[in-house]
């Protein structure tokens, strides 16, 4: 695609390496930039600055937070007795927007998969175990809200026979 500026065509490939934008969407985008008031294009860029200074992840369960501790696991209305372990953050954010979960969660931060190179060791399966470990007292279920796929499987089935020993009951969705 021909460019009427080295500008634009700068900001059309930083965009479209974001997921699902292709070259035709993100040169809509920046032509949208380009025609608002200057005002708002730096909003926009002071916001994702922020995002990417601020951003930090929860020192229990690995959620994305602004603070050291998200405002799940610091909730004084959660039930504690339970910790759903999910893949991603995403998990995390479809599960609240159902409201149906009272509880904890645990972000492992994928899922085992050897054909890219993840095993157990690449995810926050030792802090899950530790969390374990150590809130032993008020966990009293582990709910796997895993992907159904093999590497999901896999990953549940891991962490199943990690905790198999402790008393905790371990539920699969």
């Amino acid at each position: 695609m021909d460019y009427s500026s080295r500008l634009i065509e700068e900001a059309v490939n930083q965009i479209s390496r974001l997921p699902g934008i292709g070259k035709k969407t993100a040169l809509r985008l920046v032509l949208h930039l380009v025609r608002e008031k200057e005002e708002s294009t730096f909003s926009l860029t002071e916001a994702l600055n922020k995002l990417r200074s601020g951003i930090r992840f929860c020192v229990h369960c690995h959620n994305i937070s602004d603070t050291e501790v998200c405002s799940i696991c610091s909730g004084t209305k959660r039930d504690r007795s339970l910790v759903c372990v999910v893949e991603d953050a995403n998990d995390v954010m479809a599960i609240e927007n159902t409201a149906q979960f009272r509880g904890l969660y645990h972000v492992l931060g994928g899922v085992i998969s050897p054909v890219n190179g993840i095993g157990p060791n690449e995810l926050k399966i030792e802090s899950l175990i530790d969390r374990l470990n150590h809130g032993q007292s008020e966990i009293k279920e582990l709910i796997l809200a895993l992907s159904p796929t093999l590497e999901g499987d896999t990953t549940a089935f891991y962490i199943h026979k990690r905790v198999k020993d402790l008393p905790i009951k371990v539920s699969v969705i």
